[in-house]
């Protein structure tokens, strides 16, 4: 028998993609200590901590607004499911963790969706998973975005919220939007 015969069977790991985008990352160097493009693996026994103390955390940002320890991931394995998924627990006392559209506070946790937006402060993640099979390791890899994940259209835009509340139906109109110019409010 070769060798190749002999060799174990490599089992893709699970990887979530973090494409980040904060509006002072380039003159501050907020994400200076972060490795782009490069996958980096991770026991999944591990819980993952994000914030500003490098000696807590995975991933530190270098920005005093930011929590020593603003959020953490943990794995887990669904009972009906064979891969791994995530859940994201709020650790800041100070600022809300929003998820998708919503606000998680102090050591609140949600589960990860597979693709999800990640919005604290002038913070924006967008989180992506690529289930694998392995249930030992894991993968995280960083993404610098140059332009508002917002706006790049990653995420589809939040409603807006009218500038005044008037309401502009009366009893005649139909029940359905109508467009008005601001002049007319």
């Amino acid at each position: 028998m070769s060798s190749f015969e002999d060799a174990d069977t490599e089992e893709t790991l699970t990887c979530l993609q973090m494409t980040v985008y904060h509006p002072g990352q380039q003159p501050n160097g907020i994400f200076q200590s972060i490795g782009f493009h490069k996958r980096e693996k991770l026991p999944s026994r591990e819980e993952v901590k994000f914030g500003r103390s490098s000696k807590v955390c995975n991933y530190t940002f270098q920005d005093r607004q930011v929590s020593r320890v603003q959020f953490s991931l943990q794995l887990f394995k669904k009972f009906d499911s064979s891969v791994l998924s995530f859940e994201i627990k709020n650790m800041s006392k100070r600022t809300s963790l929003i998820v998708d559209n919503r606000t998680l506070d102090f050591l609140h946790k949600v589960d990860l969706p597979d693709r999800c937006m990640i919005r604290f402060g002038d913070y924006q993640i967008l989180m992506e998973k690529e289930d694998g099979v392995s249930l030992e390791f894991f993968e995280t890899e960083f993404i610098l975005s140059p332009r508002s994940l917002l706006q790049k259209n990653y995420w589809p835009p939040q409603n807006p919220i009218p500038e005044y509340c008037h309401s502009v139906w009366s009893s005649s109109q139909s029940t359905s939007p109508m467009e008005t110019d601001e002049n007319e409010l």
